[in-house]
């Protein structure tokens, strides 16, 4: 029994151990077959990081709005009899843009200017023979009461009929005309919306952390999503002064000039307000930069000696601190230094080490306007 059992052992440990000497022998069969294998060169394209002037942009979103808009509307009740407008018209300022009935009023102010120059003239002789002690005190004033009154009147009757005719506040371009010939009006209705376009505004918000990098008169350029391509600058005009408690954001408005009426009010827009220039800033192009959970990378090729004296690249991945992107280009506050040789495309199969060959040198040519997020 004794026996059996021994040479069970001794039977398990050889299988054992020509397991373990076959892992071995492959194991270094494969060590040798790597050490021997040529390294693999990965072609990349590079670019070479230089020092240049970076205009940063503060990016704010809002609506346009005009310059001057309302929508005009009657103060007293009537019926139409004259349409001065038609729809989309450009308007002068004063100009009449409607009339309401106004016979009764009329008529009235007619009766009234009639029986002035007689309570005129009644007035003035009861204050002569005031003069003679022919009447007392008491009947110039009731005379002279019921003249004034009688003027009072007749401007009432003036300002009535001026408030039937309907007049442009400031000149504009007419919206949609919403009256009709003959409609009867009560007061407060909606006659047209008019607006001067001729300059916009941009109204918007950003964060109180932002407010000491605006000033009044601050250029910025403005983007709408009707012509992305296009920009239009404005200027900053006025900024409120109070932050709102709640949200934390300050309200800035911005003057846009508006000459081929291209700008709508309501639209939505874009802006990018422009901040001072910093010298002697480190940008490379948006494509260098590897995007990882960990953080953000860009691969620094290094020139190295081989032991038979040749020289090869070789990359390393350096840890970067980003700022602010403008188009395909972005500003690197930390990580890698003028004339680093960084790697533009071709990353996804490299390491730390990877071997790798140039096959073009990007240039970097910053667009001249920035649009946009």
């Amino acid at each position: 029994m004794k026996k059996w059992i021994i040479s069970a052992i001794i039977l398990a440990i050889v299988v054992f151990g020509s397991v373990i000497g076959f892992n071995m022998f492959k194991a270094q069969k494969i060590k040798e077959f790597l050490a021997s294998r040529p390294i693999p060169v990965f072609s990349v394209t590079a670019t070479t990081a230089k020092l240049e002037d970076w205009t940063p942009h503060l990016r704010a979103i809002g609506f346009i709005e005009p310059i001057q808009g309302v929508t005009i509307a009657n103060e007293v009740a009537g019926k139409v009899t004259k349409i001065n407008f038609t729809s989309g018209q450009q308007m002068e300022k004063d100009e009449p843009i409607l009339y309401l009935d106004s016979q009764v009023e009329k008529a009235n102010l007619k009766t009234a200017k009639a029986r002035l120059p007689a309570i005129e003239r009644n007035y003035k002789r009861l204050k002569s023979l005031l003069k003679k002690g022919s009447i007392s005190q008491g009947d110039v004033d009731d005379a002279e009461a019921e003249f004034l009154a009688l003027k009072g009147e007749i401007e009432g009757y003036e300002a009535t009929i001026s408030l039937r005719t309907i007049r442009a506040p400031f000149s504009g371009i007419a919206g949609l005309r919403n009256v009709f010939l003959g409609q009867y009006l009560a007061s407060g209705s909606d006659i047209v919306q008019l607006e001067d376009i001729s300059r916009m505004q941009m109204r918007f918000t950003i964060a109180q952390n932002d407010l000491n990098k605006l000033h009044i008169d601050q250029a910025m350029n403005i983007f709408i999503d009707a012509q992305p391509e296009t920009s239009f600058t404005g200027k900053i005009s006025a900024i409120e002064p109070a932050v709102n408690s709640q949200s934390g954001l300050v309200q800035v408005q911005a003057s846009i000039p508006n000459e081929q009426q291209i700008l709508r009010s309501g639209m939505f827009a874009k802006a990018n307000v422009i901040l001072p220039t910093l010298q002697d800033q480190i940008v490379i192009p948006v494509t260098a930069v590897n995007y990882t959970l960990y953080g953000e990378t860009v691969y620094v090729i290094t020139e190295q000696e081989a032991e038979d004296g040749s020289t090869y690249l070789e990359v390393k991945q350096q840890i970067v601190t980003l700022g602010k992107t403008q188009g395909d280009k972005i500003h690197v506050l930390s990580g890698i230094s003028e004339n680093d040789q960084i790697v533009t495309s071709g990353q996804i199969r490299l390491s730390n080490g990877s071997h790798v060959e140039i096959v073009e040198s990007d240039a970097l040519n910053a667009p001249s306007v920035i649009p946009a997020l």
